[in-house]
This record gives C-alpha cells, structure tokens and sequence, in this order.
C-alpha cells in the first residue's frame, strides 16, 4: 500500500527540486532523511518536511511500522507561475516568471 504526502505551490523551481528529488528515490526514511539534511538546498528542506508528513500518514491513518518504510515514488510537477513585472526603458515592461513546485512523495513498506 502507498502512502502519500503533498507540498503544493511552493516557491521553488521544478528543475532544482528534481536534482534533490533524484538523490532520495527508492531509499530508506533515515537513508532520505539523512540524505535532505545534509543538503545545503531550499528543495532539500521542503521535501524533508513533506517526508515527514508522509511518513507520519503511514503510521498515523494506516498503522504502517516506521522501520520498514522506504520511499517509493517522488512526483515534482510545475505548479501555476507567478507573473511579475519589471519596468523596462521607455515605459515597456517585462514579464518575469517565478516558477512553483508541487512535490509529492509515496512511500510504501519494505517486501521482505
């Protein structure tokens, strides 16, 4: 059974998230959890939070044991961008785009 949590429309690009993404699919929570803090990245701390949240659904709604967990999936997905604008010469404008993540993350227990 998969368990799931979701962080969405979070200010951070899908690119960078999915570079710390790649580094914790299909490992343990303490191997992932160890993995996220000793990441220096804003990505690495928001998908630490989403873990725990997962892992906490496991156990809390579905009574999953907490040793055996291991992640199963992780989902970065673009969310809506926010639009900008940034004065430019002679009264025109420039749009900026300030892109926003939906991280989701499955975790499953471990088959022996």
């Amino acid at each position: 059974m998969e368990v799931y949590a979701k962080l969405k429309y979070t200010r951070l690009s899908p690119f960078k998230a999915r570079k710390i993404a790649d580094l914790i699919r299909f490992k343990d929570i303490d191997q992932a959890t160890g993995i996220l803090e000793n990441l220096p990245h804003k990505a690495a701390r928001l998908m630490k939070g989403v873990l725990k949240s997962a892992v906490a659904n496991a156990k809390e709604n579905y009574l999953l044991d907490e040793d055996r967990l291991m992640i199963c999936r992780v989902l970065v997905d673009a969310g809506k961008p926010m639009r900008r604008f940034k004065p430019r010469a002679m009264g025109r404008a420039d749009v900026m785009y300030h892109r926003t993540s939906h991280i989701t993350i499955f975790v499953r227990e471990k088959e022996n």
